[in-house]
């Protein structure tokens, strides 16, 4: 919901946490509203494609790590007409024939740059944005139980972050829709790499109401009526307040998920969203196809993924000489 990433580290925006206070390790508080007092330790990770970069720091006067996210926020026909005016400062770079290249200068409401805080982050979370190597692994549902069931019990993040938006205590106004039921139920929000802004990067999550299912090695034919419930109503929640239609959707799992709680992801067929490649996601329709015909699909099937060189999953893996 960071990138898809960022609302699994209980990630917030800066600028959905003006105004807040939170208490720092030596008991004083401070707002949170600027960036006042940030000391840079670490550049963690670049993308250029993506245009982010993650960086490792703290505030002054406390103890604790802090990750930033900063990502360059996409062009819309406003700011577009914003930038191509006398308002925007040109530096030309390169002049050839009829081409040129400028480095342009924009007004600051014309050039924004959508910040995440993660903090206090943990050594996971510093792990988790470093750059790495990734390596594919073939989990059999042997290796599931003995390997991934095992580490996934003693080393999840924290979801309380989930439990506040499935009891409405936090993000209650950003609720798209809302099916109550217990045991078919869930909630459909926008994903915080969303800035709800161009219906072509559209990315929501829905996450279930229903407690205890970590991921799809827990699905069976009992959970059917759970997941033709999401893809149904899902579907029509985001075609009626985005006129977006299914067939512009890709609607899918990801395994292994960043967070421990069984959730879907909705994204724009157009979005290049982190985590939509065949190493990690899976579409509902398909696995609800492959519980029709074996209830217990996802209890014996082998499962591929990628992981990368400093997650712990992994380390597991080459100790039991799997990887």
């Amino acid at each position: 919901m960071a990138s898809e990433q960022q609302r699994a580290d209980a990630a917030v925006p800066i600028k959905k946490r003006k105004h807040s206070l939170e208490e720092v390790s030596n008991g004083e508080t401070k707002s949170e509203d600027s960036f006042g007092g940030f000391n840079i330790c670490k550049v963690l990770n670049e993308n250029a494609k993506h245009k982010a970069i993650f960086v490792h720091g703290s505030f002054e006067g406390s103890t604790d790590d802090a990750v930033v996210i900063l990502e360059k926020t996409p062009f819309t026909e406003n700011t577009v007409k914003g930038i191509l005016s006398s308002d925007t400062d040109l530096k030309l770079a390169i002049h050839n024939d009829i081409y040129k290249t400028f480095e342009a200068f924009p007004k600051p409401q014309e050039n924004g740059i959508k910040a995440t805080l993660i903090y206090p982050a943990t050594s996971k979370h510093i792990s988790k944005y470093t750059e790495q190597d990734v390596y594919v692994v073939r989990e059999t549902a042997e290796d599931y139980r003995n390997i991934t069931l095992p580490y996934i019990q003693a080393e999840q993040f924290s979801i309380q972050w989930v439990y506040n938006i499935l009891d409405k205590k936090k993000e209650a106004e950003r609720i798209v829709f809302e099916d109550v039921d217990p045991e078919t139920g869930f909630i459909l929000l926008p994903d915080m790499k969303w800035d709800c802004k161009q219906v072509n990067d559209l990315y929501l999550v829905a996450i279930c109401h229903t407690r205890g299912l970590r991921s799809l090695r827990d699905l069976t034919r009992d959970h059917l009526p759970l997941l033709k419930n999401i893809l149904e109503k899902g579907q029509n929640a985001i075609k009626e307040k985005y006129q977006v239609p299914p067939s512009k959707l890709r609607i899918y799992f990801h395994y292994q998920p960043s967070y421990y709680h069984l959730h879907v992801h909705f994204t724009h067929i157009k979005f290049d969203a982190p985590g939509s490649g065949v190493d990690r996601a899976h579409l509902i329709q398909d696995v609800i196809q492959n519980i029709e015909i074996n209830g217990n699909f996802y209890q014996e099937a082998s499962i591929s993924f990628a992981l990368r060189e400093n997650d712990k999953l992994l380390s597991k893996f080459r100790e039991a000489g799997k990887a």
